[in-house]
């Protein structure tokens, strides 16, 4: 199976490096000769037909910062012709999120299926707006479209929805699916400090961006309530459509007062038939969405199955490569039926 991997951050070199540690096993598990035969970046590409050098790749990025510069196979060609022109069956689309436009990652999925190749993406922006859209374009040309990596990480939430709970009516999904606000609320909880005290420090370890404004507002999680509504619960909603309130006013002292009558506050977000909202709620302290730090949970409620729920890591390179890996052999083995 040829791939091409649009986009080499953080999340575009965790492919890189998952595929590179797991190609014997692919081979010997799913007898799947994964190759990268073009790697694109902002610089522009590295293309080799027969499968690019991934630790070179790597090297070339860490010291330089271009794909481009790739010894003999780099090249200033754009994304969108690479995407057209080089011979591949699928793109991994890992470029920043951006969920204003969604851009540049819906042209390059949409391109993609227009050039023949199913997508793989952790890219909520079009998702959270152009969800139908995408989804469309996708059965037009007959293409497979996955993105658990969208939502949660590591955490199978969409695939554990269709398939493991496959003939399951899913009548309300509700989680913590974003790490940072889970971890300052913890350690504000735990701690006894500020909101502003603990985004600092969590900015300082790296477990907050630079700007954090789509964690803290609540709008990040509002994206993936989208995408869990729409690819699971039949919906057709984009992010404009989520009733949204961030933790900045939750104080120390209101978590204190929770606790003392066996609550905690959590930023959680959720959908059923009439409700799509993020906000923060008073949680039972032994509620099993009380997970603690950085972790993500979601709890999806279904008619046979009752109460299902998932914990896991929501963020991190390698994290977020493990679900893109899933979704990489899941097309591979739906294609080569």
């Amino acid at each position: 199976m040829k791939i091409i991997l649009v986009g080499f951050g953080v999340i575009g070199k965790g492919v890189a490096e998952v595929i590179e540690s797991k190609k014997e096993y692919l081979k010997n598990k799913y007898n799947m000769d994964l190759k990268v035969v073009a790697i694109c970046d902002r610089s522009g590409s590295a293309i080799d037909e027969n499968g690019l050098d991934l630790k070179t790749a790597l090297k070339v990025k860490e010291e330089t910062g271009k794909i481009a510069n790739y010894p003999e196979k780099g090249t200033n060609q754009s994304i969108i012709e690479t995407i057209r022109t080089v011979d591949a069956d699928a793109i991994v689309e890992a470029t920043p999120t951006n969920i204003e436009t969604g851009e540049p990652a819906k042209t390059h999925i949409i391109e993609a299926f227009k050039s023949g190749k199913h997508v793989i993406t952790a890219n909520k922006g079009p998702l959270a707006l152009y969800f139908k859209e995408l989804i469309d374009c996708a059965n037009k040309h007959n293409k497979i479209f996955r993105y658990e990596a969208s939502v949660g990480g590591a955490m199978p939430i969409i695939n554990l929805a269709r398939d493991t709970l496959a003939g399951n009516e899913i009548t309300e999904i509700k989680g913590i699916l974003n790490g940072t606000t889970n971890y300052i609320l913890t350690k504000m909880e735990k701690e006894k400090l500020d909101f502003d005290t603990v985004l600092k420090e969590a900015q300082e370890l790296g477990i907050a961006e630079t700007n954090p404004h789509q964690d803290i507002s609540g709008l990040d999680t509002a994206a993936k309530m989208v995408i869990l509504a729409n690819s699971i619960m039949n919906k057709n909603v984009t992010i404009k459509d989520v009733k949204v309130e961030g933790i900045t006013r939750i104080t120390p002292e209101a978590l204190a007062m929770a606790n003392k009558s066996g609550y905690t506050i959590k930023l959680i977000g959720e959908v059923s038939k009439n409700k799509l909202e993020v906000c923060p709620k008073l949680i039972p302290i032994d509620d099993p969405m009380n997970v603690k730090g950085s972790l993500n949970v979601a709890m999806l409620n279904t008619d046979l199955a009752k109460e299902v729920v998932v914990v896991g890591r929501g963020a991190g390179d390698i994290e977020t490569s493990s679900a893109i890996l899933s979704d990489i052999i899941s097309v591979y083995l739906k294609s080569s039926r």
